[in-house]
Parts: C-alpha cells; sequence; structure tokens
C-alpha cells in the first residue's frame, strides 16, 4: 500500500506543479491519503481491501481526534466537531465527508492504473450521516450574529494595547483585518494566507485585492471602505511588529514572523468571537464566512454574477452550496418589491387609492 500511496502523492503533486490542481486542493489529498493508509495499516496489501475494510477506516478517522483544536479552543459552545470521552475534539462531520472524497478519489485513480481490480468505494456502506451525524443546517451567519463578529472585529483594532505586552504578541490589526476580510470577501483560507501585500491595489480611488484562486484563475475584488481602513492600519502599523525579514511578501504573519498557517486562522476567528455578546455569538470556521458573505450578498439583491465574481467560481450554479435562508429574508424582499415602487406607501381609501406618508415598518 505504500508505493501505491507514494505514487499517488507524486502524481497529485506533479499536477499541482503543472496548474491542473490548486496547491491546497493537493495538500488535503495527500494528507488524507497518508491518513487512510495509517489507519488501514501500512503493510495491507492495496487490492485486498474490502468495504468493510473501508468502512472501518472511514469509522477510525471519524473518531480520530482533531489536532487543529482543543476542546475549549472557542470558548464557545457549538464548535465544529464532537468531543470525545476523553474529552478531545473530534472530527466534524464536514472534515468526515471530506475524508471520504479523499479516498473514493485515490480508489478511482488506483482502478484506473490497475493497481485494484475492484474500487472497494463502489461497496463501502458507510455514508457521512452515519459517521458524523448530520451537519448542521446553517453554516451563514445571522444578520446579528455577523454585526456582532464584525462589531468586535472592528473594535479589536481601535483597542489599547494591554501593558506590558510585547511588540511581537500585538496581533489586534491583523485578527480583526482577517475576520474582516473573510466575511465582506469571502476568500477560501488558503486564498487568504496566500495573499501579499503586493496584491492589493488602487485603481480609480478604489482599493482591489488580486485574489489567486483555484486552477491558477484570479480575480481583482473591490473592498469596502471599513475594510480599507483596517487593511491600511495593519500595513502601516501592525505588519511591521511582525515583521523579521523572513517572509518579506506575505500579508499576514505570526508573531515568528513567518507567513500565517490555514490551521492559525480557525484561531483567530476564536478569539474574536469571544469578544462577541453571547447572545450574539455563534461558532463559525473560515468556510462558514465564505458562505456568510455569499448568504448576505445575495439576500440583498446583489447580482448573482456580482456574487459568483467575488468567491471565484466559474458556474452560477455553485453559488446554491454557498447560499443559507436567512429567517425573514421573503418578508423583507416583498417589502422593498422593485415592480410596486410607484404606488408604496399608498393608503387604500374609499373609492380609490390615496398617497399617504411613508410608511415606518418594524
Amino acid at each position: 500500500m505504500i508505493e501505491a500511496v507514494d505514487r499517488y502523492t507524486e502524481m497529485v503533486r506533479a499536477k499541482s506543479a503543472t496548474g491542473a490542481l490548486a496547491p491546497g486542493s493537493a495538500e488535503v489529498y495527500v494528507r488524507d491519503v497518508h491518513t487512510f493508509a495509517e489507519l488501514a495499516g501500512a503493510g495491507r496489501v492495496l487490492d485486498d481491501l474490502t468495504g468493510e475494510d473501508v468502512d472501518e477506516v472511514l469509522l477510525k478517522f471519524a473518531h480520530k481526534p482533531d489536532g487543529r483544536r482543543s476542546p475549549d479552543a472557542s470558548g464557545v459552545p457549538g464548535a465544529a466537531g464532537s468531543v470525545g470521552s476523553d474529552g478531545a475534539r473530534l472530527q466534524s462531520a464536514s472534515s468526515q465527508a471530506r475524508f471520504r472524497r479523499s479516498v473514493s478519489a485515490f480508489f478511482r485513480h488506483a482502478a484506473v492504473a490497475g493497481w485494484v481490480q475492484l474500487n472497494p468505494m463502489s461497496v463501502a456502506t458507510l455514508k457521512p450521516k452515519q459517521r458524523g451525524g448530520l451537519r448542521a443546517e446553517r453554516r451563514a451567519l445571522t444578520t446579528e450574529q455577523a454585526e456582532g463578529l464584525l462589531g468586535a472585529a472592528r473594535e479589536l483594532v481601535v483597542a489599547p494595547v494591554e501593558v506590558g505586552k510585547r511588540a511581537d504578541q500585538r496581533t489586534e490589526l491583523r485578527d480583526g483585518l482577517i475576520v474582516l476580510l473573510l466575511a465582506a470577501v469571502g476568500p477560501r483560507v488558503s486564498e487568504l494566507t496566500r495573499a501579499n501585500g503586493e496584491d492589493f491595489f488602487v485603481n480609480a480611488g478604489m482599493r482591489y485585492w488580486r485574489i489567486f484562486g483555484k486552477g491558477g484563475r484570479t480575480r481583482d475584488v473591490p473592498l469596502p471602505r471599513p475594510v480599507v481602513e483596517v487593511l491600511d492600519a495593519y500595513l502601516a502599523e501592525g505588519r511591521p511588529l511582525l515583521d523579521r525579514g523572513r517572509e518579506p511578501k506575505a500579508l499576514l504573519l505570526s508573531w515568528r514572523g513567518r507567513r500565517l498557517a490555514r490551521g492559525d486562522v480557525q484561531g483567530v476567528i476564536d478569539r474574536v468571537l469571544a469578544r462577541v455578546e453571547p447572545e450574539r455569538r455563534r461558532s463559525v470556521t473560515p468556510h462558514g464566512l465564505r458562505h456568510t458573505t455569499a448568504t448576505h450578498l445575495l439576500a440583498a439583491a446583489t447580482d448573482m454574477d456580482a456574487v459568483r465574481r467575488v468567491l471565484g467560481h466559474s458556474d452560477l450554479s455553485t453559488l446554491g452550496r454557498y447560499r443559507d435562508e436567512l429567517p425573514g429574508e421573503l418578508e423583507a424582499a416583498m417589502r422593498v418589491h422593485p415592480l410596486l415602487g410607484s404606488v408604496r406607501g399608498a393608503e387604500i381609501v374609499e373609492g380609490g387609492v390615496a398617497e399617504a406618508g411613508p410608511v415606518e415598518v418594524e
């Protein structure tokens, strides 16, 4: 099995090098297939694995502690992933589904390459629901929850520096910028951590972020004024405190001066969430903030193609996966119906319609 995993790893990395596969996706595939080999047993023969063997590995992964987050990493009830009997946070349902997709891709390649006679995934019976429970119905934050998170991020950047805090530990501007970029622009976490300072430019008085996305595609996204203000403050004051000259181009740096890793972003979100009032606080992942961006832009009747371009999708149909229903959005849409603007605020009286003053809606 080890030989097959190594050859598959070489193939995936070759695709990444040629631009046929995004580096972040390649990293996930490689990590998951090595985890699969470890859980299945390195000495096993790949072609001997049955559907029952795959089911066993999927269950093992489901109960494998998620090393990226400690049980109390967020301090927020309902954080992604369940907790095991020893208190360790287990894999979330979405992580389990992703792992299953990675394993399926591995065995599809193995079948085409002739490494296995029968693809065991075709007879594996364990599905994501059985392994991790139902995924939460909502990924996107409600308006109130999103405003609470964004408010905490903006308050963080103007908060006075703690007395005695070392300069290289002052990450408030960086943390606030991360949350604002994730919630306002909705980038993939890999796009955020790969960002360089030179990717932000001004055109006709508007600040843009040139995002390098999947498959080598780029998109230029204009930034809202509140985000630009925090970005400018971070570049002028926050980033120089973290700069050690090791990553001269990277936008986001750790306190050691290294480019911020993807796994660090969740910790940043959790720290900002801890500053939100409990009644407006709900745990969210970087991908959940991407859903939040899509949901609220579409709910505000933003052109669907514009939202597609902001998120970096090649197909409009993909937006359906990133949009959650918001409470009261149908009622809000009908209150501002575009075809009834000429009669909005009118009052029905005996014998016809009389103009009334502006109608205040609760």
